[in-house]
């Protein structure tokens, strides 16, 4: 039995998929360009993810992609005074940091945030003391051991779930050791790090193998490389490949869906519990006048 997943000032029964929604606060983001860069979209950004469904804001200070350096403090300066306006805006909602730093992660847990998004796999591992420190939640993720803000090339595994499951497993465990709490910790198969467009597709047929360890999983589908070379679709023709990876997992148990488009995404997850049973419809008329 899955227990319940806590975050915050919030707890999401087992069967209730949960909506985690991307603000970066990058000039040169992969699929926005950096809409949300300024402050003022960036908040709007925010009202209107909160609006459609989503109960986690995760906010990024740096693009997961090559790029112009930024250090530490640049990313700190990004993300540290927006969280305590969303943690002043937003009392109740869940808000995540995407980093691997733990000098960041420490100061954006003193601003609010609730959870740590882990996206390079423990390559700092003072992150997760951080997370331990302030109570914080984790997300432990496989990035295949890259450096951040690498390109994977030529990698190669013998088995891709099963180093998925050694790696995010191992980092689950240490994080609760340290003290994170057990309800607050996450696992991500890390769809495109570290991995090739056939790695994140055996990843998600397989994803019910992660579930079964009773660790939520959280997947981060949005509009990757992945969904683009499966379709050969360009950046912003993903949308429909996303949405239908994004009903695969979910019948096969992820928990959090890291997105960018939040309203289609809360359909396409109340469609799929519904015909898992776990969800009533709508609205019953037909065949009921």
């Amino acid at each position: 039995m899955h227990s319940p997943l806590r975050l915050g000032r919030r707890e999401f029964d087992a069967q209730e998929p949960v909506i985690m929604a991307i603000v970066n606060r990058t000039p040169d983001s992969f699929y926005d360009q950096g809409a949300t860069f300024r402050d003022e979209p960036a908040l709007a950004r925010v009202e209107q993810a909160v609006s459609e469904g989503a109960a986690i804001i995760d906010i990024g200070g740096v693009k997961a992609g090559p790029g112009e350096e930024v250090t530490a403090e640049e990313e700190a300066r990004r993300t540290v005074g927006f969280v305590a306006e969303v943690r002043r805006r937003h009392p109740d909602v869940v808000i995540s940091v995407d980093t691997w730093r733990h000098e960041v992660g420490e100061a954006v847990c003193e601003a609010g945030a609730d959870l740590l998004n882990d996206a390079w796999g423990g390559v700092d591992p003072r992150l997760a003391e951080v997370a331990a420190r302030h109570g914080v939640g984790l997300v432990c993720t496989h990035a295949g051991g890259t450096e951040p803000r690498t390109r994977p090339h030529r990698v190669t595994y013998e088995d891709v779930m099963a180093d998925i499951l050694r790696v995010t497993l191992g980092l689950a465990e240490r994080a609760v050791s340290l003290g994170v709490p057990r309800e607050s910790v996450l696992i991500d198969p890390g769809h495109d790090f570290g991995k090739n467009t056939r790695h994140s597709l055996e990843a998600t047929r397989r994803l019910d193998e992660m579930v079964s360890t009773g660790w939520p999983v959280l997947v981060s589908l949005s509009n990757k490389d992945f969904v683009g070379e499966s379709l050969d679709k360009p950046v912003k023709e993903r949308v429909v490949g996303t949405l239908a990876t994004t009903a695969v997992s979910a019948w096969l148990g992820a928990r959090v869906y890291r997105v960018h488009e939040v309203a289609e995404t809360r359909q396409v997850l109340d469609m799929v519990a519904s015909i898992q049973g776990h969800r009533p419809p709508a609205v019953a008329r037909r065949g009921l006048a």
